[in-house]
């Protein structure tokens, strides 16, 4: 049984979808972020970085417990436990790792700053809003070039690349996005969306999330400390 801290987030969601997608039986534990208790010290202890999702595996490598942050990693991790979604080649591999690491640093970070900037920032900075908003343009650009040629991101098929886009693409419109304006983006994100396992992966928790008026919860989501 794998153990998934997580919350109803886009990094979050990746590593429901894919537990979902493997069929791996898994418990998922609720980390409040609006709430600290990703600053709590028993999450600490498996996510130093105190950030969401972690996981602990009880039947990690030679048959011993493994905990693991960062999400990238973690999909990885559990690709390649199940041999499934991260290509059949070593060739295919690091093309699916080449997107995966295309999401982990721009696709997710930049989208990330979009979100914030148009919906979450005290005060409104144009500069800020125009910036990240025309990096998400350009990014979904990207994205549809790629997807025109291919289908899916990488290897011809659906991976782990394709799952970690996904699910920061779901926030699309907060980004400032709008999917008709990258139609190789929306099909694939439409054919994406219809799969079983993404509409589980994408439920867990979702009952739980909540708008984001408080200012405390803003304080602790943002990246502050209790005591800052």
């Amino acid at each position: 049984m794998i153990k998934l801290y997580t919350w109803p987030t886009p990094n979050g969601k990746k590593i429901s979808i894919l537990l979902e997608e493997l069929h791996m039986p898994y418990e998922a534990i609720a980390i409040d972020i609006g709430a600290g208790d990703q600053f709590k010290p028993d999450f600490l202890e498996i996510s130093p970085n105190n950030k969401i999702p972690a996981i602990v595996d009880e039947d990690g490598p030679n048959n011993a417990p493994i905990s693991l942050f960062e999400s990238g990693a973690i999909m990885v991790y559990l690709a390649s436990k199940a041999n499934q979604f991260l290509g059949r080649t070593d060739r295919e591999r690091y093309e699916v790792l080449q997107w995966l690491m295309f999401q982990m640093g721009g696709f997710g970070p930049m989208l990330g700053q979009a979100h914030h900037f148009r919906l979450y920032a005290p005060q409104p900075i144009e500069y800020a809003i125009d910036r990240y908003s025309k990096e998400a343009q350009r990014l979904y650009g990207v994205l549809n070039l790629q997807l025109e040629k291919t289908g899916y991101l990488a290897a011809g098929q659906y991976t782990i690349a394709d799952i970690a886009c996904f699910a920061w693409a779901a926030s699309h419109a907060n980004q400032g996005v709008d999917l008709n304006d990258f139609p190789a983006v929306k099909a694939w994100y439409d054919r994406i969306a219809a799969r079983p396992a993404v509409t589980r992966g994408m439920a867990v928790l979702a009952e739980r999330r909540r708008p984001l008026t408080d200012p405390t919860a803003k304080k602790l989501l943002f990246g502050q400390s209790p005591q800052s």
